[in-house]
């Protein structure tokens, strides 16, 4: 089977996180506990938060605001963990300071942005990536080998959902059109990289979806084809948490991937004679795998991944930009 490599051998540099919410604690988990690279700094606007996060993570330095978190000679490598609406803004802001960059998905709100960010980084010749952390994570490696192994045959269907319940609330990222909240840009986004990841970028996009009363997308269905008969059914929604599983389905067999498909998990392959298996190596925590990515590409000099290049990241965006034009989203300042 597939062979990851443990994110401890990857070699060591320095991080900096810029925001210090939910996503941004997760990363400083798993960096601290899973891979050999130090947190050194964080920057934040808001004080009290930032400094209870440097507390909470043995992080030394502390930044009231970006611009001395991105200039700090310390840091090799920027996280990039705001909400979307700041996602070009600061990946420039890093880019600019001659950091090498990870963004958290949604890269950004739209493909013209990615473009601008994907120039300066060209231009300054440092690394940038997506944080979409799924593609490094030991069951996908695995379902690829399967798949190219022939144990299903052609792919003819590929379905991923994630929906998760939240509370409405107008002042919430999730539902603030200027933070380019939503379920697509932060759920969505993962079913419809899923889809990428093993298709490719679709030759049609078609989708329905339903608007909050705060004018941000609620609930969204996508169907994604593929020539004549390939297609990918996809679903996210921000008022149920449904199941977040997955199925490939080919012409000799099936894999249903367990929830949450897009997280540490396990899967089943089921031929067509009935014959079944289960692959079940799962990984505590998760975004150590990309962590381990950023520092590779980094210490060899590279500018983007193989496995989530810019082409990746501008396709997924793509789509989502299609979707959005056919559900009636946009955002104020696009």
């Amino acid at each position: 089977m597939a062979h990851v490599d443990d994110p401890r051998t990857a070699p060591s540099i320095r991080w900096g996180i810029l925001g210090a919410g939910n996503i941004a604690g997760s990363f400083a988990n798993a960096v601290n506990t899973h891979t050999r690279s130090p947190l050194l700094a964080v920057g934040s606007r808001n004080r009290d938060r930032v400094e209870r996060f440097a507390t909470a993570h043995g992080i030394p330095t502390t930044h009231l605001g970006y611009r001395g978190l991105v200039e700090d000679p310390q840091v090799d490598a920027v996280y990039v963990a705001t909400p979307h609406s700041e996602h070009k803004a600061l990946a420039l802001l890093a880019i600019a300071a001659g950091k090498h960059v990870l963004v958290e998905k949604a890269f950004m709100r739209n493909t013209g942005e990615a473009e601008e960010v994907f120039a300066a980084a060209r231009t300054a010749g440092v690394f940038v990536m997506e944080a979409m952390w799924t593609r490094f994570l030991p069951h996908v490696a695995a379902l690829h080998q399967v798949i190219a192994a022939g144990e299903i045959g052609e792919i003819v269907n590929l379905t991923a959902d994630h929906g998760q319940w939240f509370e409405t609330d107008p002042t919430s990222r999730l539902f603030d059109p200027a933070l380019a909240g939503g379920a697509l840009l932060d759920l969505g986004v993962y079913p419809v990289s899923f889809a990428h990841d093993f298709l490719g970028e679709p030759d049609a996009v078609s989708a329905v979806g339903a608007l909050t009363e705060t004018g941000v997308d609620g609930q969204v269905g996508i169907v994604l084809s593929y020539g004549e008969r390939v297609q990918a059914t996809l679903s996210t929604t921000l008022w149920a948490k449904t199941p977040t599983t997955a199925s490939i389905s080919g012409t000799e067999g099936n894999i249903q991937i367990a929830g949450d498909f897009y997280a540490p998990t396990s899967f089943t392959v089921t031929r067509r004679d009935g014959s079944t298996w289960t692959f079940d190596r799962r990984a505590s925590m998760g975004l150590q795998y990309e962590a381990a990515e950023v520092a590779r590409r980094v210490t060899a000099g590279e500018t983007e991944s193989p496995r989530m290049t810019w082409d990746n990241s501008r396709g997924v965006l793509r789509t989502m930009d299609a979707v959005r034009a056919q559900i009636g989203l946009v955002y104020p300042g696009e």
